[in-house]
């Protein structure tokens, strides 16, 4: 049997295969070993008889045995393979031109020089013209490589199978090429409908930053720690804000000599409870903290009614943009008066144009043109907070609902508090918001409620109400 060296193949290839001299010439020859030459795994072929015929520089680079040395040597006894177990990995190997498909195998194989490497193959049948078996090919390759790929793998399949949190995998053009469960649960939609879309469709707030970091990372790589991304995710039921840690990894090639990006992936949990969590936290400990202020600002004030007021720049930080103190015309109301003859006269107000402390409405003592059905009155007669927006309309009917409720022009969320001490009600505190603020909402009516308690207190103890005629 004569042997190609260079190419480490055998010029007999079958029955009735052409060699490297036949129809196809040299050049055939040449292009099969370039083949078994480029292949990542090592291969190796033997003909029916055990002999070798192939053998490629990924097996010489695991073994240490050149092709000059491998091709035409019978079997592996010897050489490759220990001869006490050569009778036994020989046999396997040549069991695969009798099976079916393909076959799996673990053993040791020798190094040129005397180690051993622990081996996977994978052999099957080579059939010749008249479709008997002719050989058996084998492809190996060193178990911890073997078990590093099945290892990848597998955490592929799982990240995109069973795992509890979000993974995409973004192409260089910016749109999602593979979705798993979790992250198309989040996106609200399936797994295939997101795929090629762009994110635009799928959030209505978050897009630019989201997609800014996707660019980052193919230009520059991965972040060196996860960022917390607010989205607005659009949904049947309307936009849903979310906040997702999200985590950023570029994607490149590993056949190419240099780095190409294929495109990044994208990690992400959702992490909206415990945001707001902290977020509600934080304001929590702010308007407490605002709270302990104004008590010892308000205690060094000589005018209790002085003191109302520092209690009402206090609470404005963080809060609300306007705000207005109302006390009941005559002096107070009791619980059992008719709410509806109630009038109320301006104490103290925030100056509507540029931001400053508020200011004492003077001592006109008129009544304010509080139309039937205010809020104002309204909290009054419920004795409760009242909150009230001007909801989604053009700027003119918004500038008009406020100003015919004799409030600041830019004002379009209100939340008015009782002034209520002794027992009595002397009037309403009223948080004024404009429309770069969100509405008032119910975690906001237990601060205005402490606030009310202050102001009134001080209030009842500026003498501004006349003594019980009891």
């Amino acid at each position: 049997m004569s042997a190609s060296r260079r190419s480490g193949t055998t010029d007999e290839l079958g029955p009735d295969e052409p060699g490297p001299d036949g129809p196809e010439g040299s050049g055939g020859s040449d292009l099969l070993a370039a083949l078994l030459d480029g292949m990542d795994a090592a291969l190796c072929a033997f003909d029916a008889d055990g002999v070798v015929t192939h053998w490629n520089r990924e097996a010489e680079r695991i073994l240490g045995w050149s092709a000059e040395e491998a091709v035409g040597r019978q079997g592996f006894a010897g050489w490759a393979v220990r001869s006490a177990d050569a009778e036994e990995v020989e046999g396997r190997l040549m069991s695969a031109m009798d099976a079916p498909g393909r076959q799996v195998h673990e053993f040791a194989l020798l190094t040129k020089d005397g180690g051993r490497v622990l081996v996977r193959t994978q052999s099957a049948a080579v059939r010749g013209p008249d479709g008997k078996p002719a050989g058996v090919y084998c492809a190996f390759s060193e178990v911890h490589a073997q078990i590093d790929l099945e290892r990848s793998i597998a955490l592929s399949e799982a990240l995109f199978e069973d795992a509890s949190w979000g993974v995409v995998l973004v192409d260089a053009d910016l749109r999602p090429a593979v979705v798993n469960a979790h992250a198309a649960r989040a996106l609200g939609t399936g797994r295939t409908s997101v795929l090629g879309r762009p994110l635009g469709e799928l959030l209505a707030q978050g897009v630019e930053e989201l997609e800014g970091a996707f660019t980052h990372v193919l230009a520059e790589g991965a972040p060196p720690a996860p960022a917390e991304i607010w989205v607005s995710v659009r949904t049947p039921e309307g936009d849903k804000r979310r906040c997702w840690r999200s985590g950023f990894l570029r994607l490149a090639s590993p056949l190419a000599e240099e780095p190409v990006p294929l495109g990044v992936g994208w990690l992400f949990q959702d992490v909206t409870e415990a945001k707001q969590g902290e977020q509600e936290a934080a304001l929590l400990r702010f308007r407490s903290n605002q709270l302990h202020r104004a008590a010892r600002a308000a205690a060094e004030c000589e005018d209790p009614a002085e003191a109302a007021t520092v209690h009402l720049d206090f609470a404005l930080a963080g809060f609300a943009d306007h705000a207005l103190i109302d006390r009941v015309a005559g002096g107070e109301l009791s619980d059992t008066e008719p709410a509806g003859q109630v009038r109320l006269v301006r104490v103290a107000a925030t100056p509507a144009g540029a931001p400053g402390p508020s200011l004492p409405a003077g001592a006109a003592g008129l009544p304010v043109r509080y139309a039937e059905g205010h809020p104002a009155l309204q909290c009054v007669e419920r004795i409760g907070t009242v909150r009230a927006s001007v909801g989604s309309v053009a700027a003119e009917q918004a500038r008009a609902w406020a100003v015919s409720r004799q409030w600041p022009a830019d004002a379009v969320h209100a939340l008015c508090a009782v002034l209520r001490s002794r027992a009595r009600t002397l009037g309403v505190v009223t948080f004024l918001r404009g429309s770069g603020r969100s509405a008032f909402e119910r975690s906001d009516t237990a601060f205005a409620e402490d606030v009310a308690v202050r102001i009134a207190t001080a209030l009842d103890l500026a003498g501004l109400l006349p003594p019980d005629k009891d």
